[in-house]
């Protein structure tokens, strides 16, 4: 028997008080059909991903994860594959050069870092052949990918798997006394600038002609257009300890001027950032893990600044009257450092607090950013802590190494899962929708 025949029997005073209890009733049985569902927001939506040619596989978002069963074929998985695969290749790259930077070394240490530099090498080749199929077979997904409002900001990615490949280069291969090979990796840190500085010029000229965001769709993924021109420092504080005096110095001098852009661009980021979490809140679970890469900025500047002054010659005098020599550029690297150490330090508490309060359900690309910008924190507390000289940072740094050693394991496990399960490589489950 339906509301309206039961009603028709009652009193006015029955009527109002049983119409009350049906609406409480009818409420609490949609909120827990909402709960049976998973609470998945950004599921709930049918979306369709960035192709010339539309998906012939229909998304169905209803039920107990329906797309593990939904059969599809390796060459329309590659449809999905995104920029955002580059997240695993820089964490690797920046797993190699923070093995290789450990205060306290063993036998054999060198060499683990040597075999992960090699698997970084494998891992880069890989994905970059998956994105060629991918624009190979599926036409019009290149320029698709490049201004797409979500996908086209992990473009940047791939240049900071190359930042990574650089440097790890430099610390695993590059002999100091080989003069063929310094000019090389000299000629690479050029060539590597120059492309980074078009990059963070071009695309946020694209992104501020072509789109049009909301602060409330503020995500930390807008930093990373200005995230490789800033590595050009980090680069250049691995490179110009063994340089010659006469290349150190420019590249020295162009290192800084790069990381104070990107340092600089970044901070204009951080402020709409802020008000984005003032306004709005945290992110949607699923994405949450992304607040790690604000870590990033200042742990890699305080990295650069250190490692950029003692790759100054040590006669190198500014004013050439004594005033502004190495040392005290050297001195002022590392109060600066400290400074901008602690910011990182205060954005990672605020990314852990994030996560922990509401861990996300599902795996993506982003987060590979609990790892790579984290690394970048945990190398310049080592260099901190070497500066300093300081067992007890030391010990600490070393206990951080562990910490990110065990967040890679994490992700890569749930990364590898996810591909055999679908989660991603699928319609409507990457970076090329947008889902927050």
């Amino acid at each position: 028997m339906d509301h309206e025949h039961q009603m028709s029997h009652w009193s006015p005073a029955e009527t109002a008080r049983n119409s009350m209890e049906l609406e409480e009733f009818d409420k609490s049985e949609n909120e827990k059909k909402y709960q049976m569902s998973g609470s998945r927001s950004h599921f709930d939506v049918e979306v369709t991903p960035i192709s010339a040619e539309p998906s012939i596989h229909k998304v169905e978002v209803t039920g107990d994860r329906p797309w593990r069963r939904t059969p599809i074929t390796l060459r329309e998985r590659l449809r999905y594959f995104t920029w955002a695969w580059y997240t695993l290749t820089m964490s690797t790259g920046g797993l190699a050069l923070l093995i290789f930077a450990q205060p306290f070394q063993f036998p054999g240490l060198r060499g683990i870092g040597m075999a992960v530099y090699v698997i970084n090498l494998i891992l880069f080749a890989a994905v970059t052949s998956c994105m060629l199929l991918r624009f190979f077979l599926h036409r019009g997904t290149f320029a698709a990918s490049l201004t797409h409002e979500r996908e086209g900001f992990f473009f940047p990615t791939f240049w900071l798997s190359i930042a990574t490949l650089i440097t790890s280069t430099q610390r695993y291969v590059i002999p100091d006394n080989d003069t063929n090979l310094l000019w090389a990796i000299q000629l690479a840190y050029w060539a590597y600038a120059l492309m980074t500085f078009l990059l963070a010029i071009g695309q946020y000229s694209f992104v501020f002609a072509a789109h049009s965001f909301g602060l409330q769709t503020m995500m930390p993924t807008w930093i990373l257009p200005i995230f490789p021109i800033m590595l050009t420092g980090t680069i250049a504080s691995v490179i110009a300890e063994t340089q010659p005096d006469i290349s150190a110095i420019p590249i020295v001098i162009s290192g800084l001027a790069c990381q104070g852009l990107g340092l600089s661009v970044s901070f204009m980021m951080y402020a709409h950032m802020v008000g984005r979490l003032m306004q709005s809140g945290l992110p949607n679970r699923e994405h949450r893990p992304g607040l790690f890469m604000c870590v990033g900025p200042p742990a890699f500047t305080a990295l650069a600044l250190i490692g950029m002054a003692n790759g100054l010659p040590d006669d190198f005098d500014f004013d050439t009257n004594g005033t502004i020599d190495v040392a005290f550029i050297r001195a002022m690297a590392i109060i600066i450092a400290g400074f901008l150490w602690a910011l990182s330090l205060w954005w990672f508490f605020i990314a852990v607090i994030a996560v922990i309060a509401s861990p996300p359900q599902y795996f993506h690309l982003g987060w590979w950013a609990m790892v790579f910008p984290n690394t970048g924190f945990t190398l310049a507390t080592i260099t901190l802590a070497n500066e300093f000289e300081s067992e007890g940072v030391k010990i600490f740094a070393t206990v951080m190494s562990v910490g990110i050693l065990i967040a890679y394991s994490f992700v890569i496990q749930a990364h590898v899962r996810a591909v055999l399960t679908k989660d991603i490589l699928f319609p409507g489950r990457d970076e090329d929708v947008n889902d927050h």
